[in-house]
């Protein structure tokens, strides 16, 4: 495996640890999406276009370390959307799969929650933000496929890229997005969780959810055909 890629990670670390690497690194992204979130929408002074290029920086540079950090431990899914891909890839065992979303969800909580903490707010909240609507669930539908693609292609050819790839889709994702691509669905449970900038309704997650699912089977599919050629890129890590 390449250092620093989403792909399955070296025998050398004990399962315990890849679950403690998609624990902690889902939780620290959730609580960067929703912390920084709070932080833009005190500072912006009501300009919602600055408070969410707040939001989308902190996310992306977080992303990038996050992968950096964790990737030759778990792979650094941080996303059932990212580890079902894997799953029907056969790169990740069933029961692996089922441990990774399981600990993806937790994190992801435990970081809205640590967010709200940082920020003086109330620890348990329940979000009224509504994102509803055919075009906000296409939305995700494009955001999570596009960001499945975005790892096919960089760990065919580029796997050392991978960690710049996936910050730099979301970053873009954010904006050309209605969405604004929350490509996860650990990401949408927690975020129905925080009344705050970050936040989606409980009534509007599902549809979310939804769709992020929808577009792994979509996005695996077109990725095994698109990015099977005869040669394989020189300098791959085995």
């Amino acid at each position: 495996m390449a250092d620093a890629s989403l792909e399955p990670p070296l025998e050398r670390f004990a399962f315990s640890q890849r679950l403690a690497a998609e624990l902690l690194g889902t939780a620290w992204l959730l609580a960067t999406v929703v912390g920084s979130g709070i932080m833009a929408q005190r500072l912006s002074g009501g300009n919602e276009a600055v408070a969410l290029l707040g939001n989308t920086l902190a996310t992306g540079a977080s992303l990038l370390v996050l992968i950096t950090v964790f990737g030759p431990v778990s792979g650094a899914h941080f996303n059932p959307a990212v580890s079902l891909a894997f799953l029907l890839r056969r790169e990740l065992e069933p029961r692996a799969a089922a441990a990774y979303v399981a600990v993806q969800l937790v994190g992801a909580v435990l970081g809205v929650y640590a967010a709200h903490a940082m920020f003086a707010e109330p620890i348990f909240q329940v979000s009224t933000k509504l994102r509803d609507g055919p075009a906000q669930g296409f939305s995700e539908f494009v955001a999570t496929f596009g960001l499945l693609m975005t790892i096919f292609g960089t760990l065919r050819f580029r796997p050392r890229a991978t960690p710049a790839a996936v910050a730099l889709y979301i970053t873009a994702a954010y904006w050309f997005t209605a969405s604004t691509s929350f490509a996860n669905p650990a990401v949408t449970v927690a975020r129905s969780l925080s009344d705050t900038f970050a936040g989606i309704a409980p009534h509007s997650a599902p549809l979310f959810i939804a769709a992020q699912l929808a577009a792994v089977p979509f996005a695996w599919g077109l990725g095994a055909w698109l990015f099977n050629g005869t040669s394989r890129a020189p300098g791959r890590a085995g």
